[in-house]
This record gives structure tokens, C-alpha cells and sequence, in this order.
């Protein structure tokens, strides 16, 4: 609509169209009141039932709640409406009816449980507090692609359709290629490499990964997005640098840029909690400092011992104890992926990001030695020759290289301290959910 006007730039003796969706009715009698919504916030229809045409008040009072409607008319003064303003309207047009049996109540006067949100997730983002975490989402990730730039990456975009995974099959989703089997890849890991070993040097794909694990839980999903950075000439150092550099610049822009997305989700300066970016260098625990710190805490019913994956309870015992964001380096060489390189018999470059909630990065430097990578195939008991087009590619000059994959989602979970990962996500994908 050219001549649209959003509620947020309607000024006192303005003429004005506006459109959107009707927010609430109050009948008060002789008059009456409709709160019009739009992207920009929300303003008040004022109906004087005496002084104003019949059917353009029966027009504008009978449209149900989420009718999408426009309204033309004067936009005067009024301290009592919620913005200050309202529009005596001259004309109201019911551009699309809502039904009034309404499957939630996107005012959010009457609660309604994640899933039946996320079956009408067109009406669940129409909250303010909705719209809020989407807002904060796209700023988080328009400032990781810039920290990305910053630290001399090229964005790149890799196959979502794989012949073999990463970590064998166990977690790939197959599907039917032309005839063939295929896969849908779990992670840009072997693609990644092949490209940081060329001359690019420097990458990072922001992009979807498929995980076929029966999870159902607060932090797992099926569909997730991956933040990956691969870069030729790092080691596990270099690597941990860029990560923590571009978690920081998602926290500093959404603290810049976000301000009034935070107070919408009670996260501002007047709000119940507080939100604040992360200060200082990340703790480099090694593993072995870190289970000592675990079985310190006394929060677990068994000791942690050399050799023991960090389980969900030590993680959060960590985490309270670091109270931030910290790093979990120098692991077992047994518990890593075999493309990890290691630092000797015992110690991989393997190191983890973890916020005091869970985990949010995976990495390490890579192998980079044909034969010890054909052997570590060998040793996880994958067909080297499936992986060829990968391994063949280290006959030919690769490069030292490190990298690491953060989960999307979770940083902006933990960012946001939401209960659930679903709700970081438009239209999540679950064991159970796949519509819409």
C-alpha cells in the first residue's frame, strides 16, 4: 500500500492510512476503541457512535480480533491512549477476516503451551515478545557475519546432500538420489577443510545441519543452524580466538542494536534479569583441570575419572562454578573425533565452548597427514574409500587447519535465557514435529 503509513510515524494533524490487525475492541457505549497493530506498534481507533456513519462504525467494531484491516483519518492528540495519539477515522476497510475462534491469543492475555504455539506459529510470532527473539536473532547473526569479515573469512556454502556423513550413519537422515542412496549432511566438517585448503585460506558458512538423534529435550533439535569457521595456518588457539571474538560481537550488537527487543523480553535495564556481555578473556580450563573442578563442586553422585565424557550434571556444576563462558581444551585423544589432530599420544587440540548452561562449540585443529588420517578412518571403522574425494585431497599439499561449529540456536538461547531451544526457531524440526 504506497500511501500506508506505520502506526509509529502517525503524528497529531497528520492525514493517515494505516494498516494492520485489530489488536482489541472496547465498546464503552456511546464510544468505543480499536487498537490497530502493526511491525511498528500499535494505535487507537476512536469511534464516536453518535457523530460518525453507522456503517463505518459497525464496519470497524465487528471485525474480529486479528482481522487484517486499513483505516484512513486524522491523527489527533490524546495523553489517555496507550501512544499519546489516535485517528478519528473517515474510513475502515476489513481487508482480510479472522475467524473468531482463535487457536491462541496473540495479545497474550491467555497463555498458551509451546506446542500449540508452534502449530500456529504465524499467530505465536504476532506477540510482541515473539517478534522480540526473532529481531535479537537476525541482529546475532548479522553481527557474526561481520566479525566473520572482520577476521579475513569468506562466506561459503556447502553440499546439504552428502553420499556418506562425517561420523558414519548412525545420525544421518537418508533419502533417495536419482535411484541412489544419499544423506543429508550433518555437518559442513569435510567440505569446510577441502575448502580451507585452497587458497581461500579463511571460511565460514552460516547454514542448516540435519542430525538424525532421537533426542527430545530443552536443547536438542533434528534441523539446527551451524556458525562454522575453518581456517588454513591455525592451530586450536587461533581457532578458540575467532570463536570468542565472534561470540562477543553477537552479545556487544544485540547490546548496542537490541535495546528495545530486550525490554520486551524483560532483559533491560528495568526488566527481571539482566543482560550483559560477556567481559574479559574466556577461561581456558584443560579437561583435566576441569573434572578436578567438577568433583569439587560435590554436585555429582559419582566422581569424575580420566576418560569420562563431561555428562549434562558436570556441565552445569562447571558452569556454576566458572559462572560464564569458558573453554574445555586439551582432552583425552580417545574421547575426540579421529580428524582431530593430536598433541601427543594422550592429548588432542580438542577443545570445547561452553556457556553455563551446555555446550556451544566443537573444535580443534584437523589432521592434516594423509596417512594418519586414512588410519584414523581405518580405527572408527569407516571405509577410507567412501571418503575419498576427501582424502585424496590431502595427497596434494594441505595445510595446517582448525576450526569449530557453534550451534545457532543455543547462542541465542543462552543469550536470551529461553527455557526451550524451540523457541529460537521459526518452525522447529523434532521427533515429533514436522509441520508446519
Amino acid at each position: 500500500m504506497q500511501d500506508r503509513t506505520h502506526t509509529a510515524e502517525a503524528e497529531p494533524g497528520d492525514e493517515v492510512t494505516v494498516a494492520g490487525w485489530v489488536h482489541e475492541v472496547r465498546d464503552l457505549g456511546g464510544i468505543a476503541f480499536l487498537i490497530l497493530r502493526d511491525a511498528t506498534g500499535r494505535i487507537q481507533i476512536k469511534f464516536e457512535k453518535d457523530e460518525m456513519d453507522d456503517e463505518l462504525v459497525e464496519t470497524g467494531l465487528e471485525a474480529a480480533r486479528e482481522s487484517v484491516i486499513s483505516v484512513s483519518g486524522a491523527v489527533e492528540e490524546e495523553p489517555r491512549a496507550p501512544t499519546g495519539v489516535e485517528i478519528t477515522p473517515d474510513s475502515v476497510e476489513v481487508i482480510a477476516p479472522a475467524d473468531p475462534e482463535l487457536p491462541l491469543d496473540p495479545s497474550g492475555k491467555v497463555d498458551a503451551e509451546l506446542p500449540t504455539r508452534l502449530d500456529n506459529r504465524t499467530l505465536d510470532l504476532r506477540k510482541a515478545e515473539v517478534q522480540a527473539i526473532f529481531e535479537i536473532r537476525s541482529t546475532m547473526l548479522r553481527a557474526v557475519r561481520e566479525e566473520f569479515h572482520e577476521v579475513g573469512c569468506t562466506e561459503i556454502n556447502t553440499p546439504k546432500i552428502v553420499a556418506t556423513g562425517t561420523e558414519g550413519g548412525t545420525e544421518l537422515f537418508p533419502i533417495t538420489y536419482f535411484g541412489r542412496e544419499a544423506f543429508m549432511n550433518q555437518s559442513p566438517q569435510l567440505f569446510k577443510q577441502l575448502t580451507a585448503g585452497s587458497n581461500l585460506e579463511r571460511v565460514f558458512e552460516i547454514g542448516p545441519i540435519f542430525r538424525a538423534e532421537e533426542h527430545n529435550t530443552p536443547r536438542h533439535l533434528n534441523e539446527a543452524t551451524s556458525i562454522d569457521f575453518e581456517g588454513a595456518f591455525c592451530d586450536h588457539h587461533d581457532a578458540m580466538d575467532v570463536v570468542e571474538g565472534v561470540v562477543k560481537a553477537a552479545y556487544e550488537a544485540v547490546s548496542e542494536e537490541s535495546a528495545d527487543e530486550l525490554e520486551t523480553l524483560g532483559l533491560g535495564e528495568e526488566g527481571d534479569s539482566e543482560f550483559s556481555v560477556p567481559d574479559g578473556e574466556f577461561p581456558r580450563l584443560s579437561y583435566e583441570e576441569a573434572i578436578e573442578r567438577v568433583n569439587a563442586t560435590g554436585e555429582l553422585d559419582d566422581q569424575l575419572v580420566w576418560g569420562d565424557d563431561l555428562s549434562t550434571e558436570a556441565e552445569k556444576a562447571l558452569g556454576s562454578d566458572v559462572g560464564g563462558h569458558y573453554f574445555v581444551t586439551d582432552w583425552p585423544s580417545e574421547i575426540k573425533p579421529f580428524y582431530i589432530m593430536d598433541q601427543d599420544d594422550d592429548l588432542s587440540t580438542g577443545f570445547d565452548l561452553m556457556h553455563p548452561r551446555m555446550e556451544l562449540v566443537s573444535g580443534g585443529q584437523r589432521e592434516h597427514r594423509y596417512e594418519n588420517l586414512v588410519e584414523g578412518f581405518e580405527q572408527q571403522g569407516l571405509d577410507p574409500a567412501q571418503f575419498e574425494y576427501y582424502t585424496k585431497m590431502f595427497k596434494y599439499g594441505m595445510p595446517p587447519h582448525a576450526g569449530w561449529g557453534l550451534g545457532g540456536e543455543r547462542l541465542l538461547m543462552t543469550m536470551l535465557d529461553l527455557d526451550n531451544i524451540r523457541e529460537a526457531v521459526l518452525f522447529p524440526r523434532d521427533r515429533q514435529r514436522l509441520s508446519p
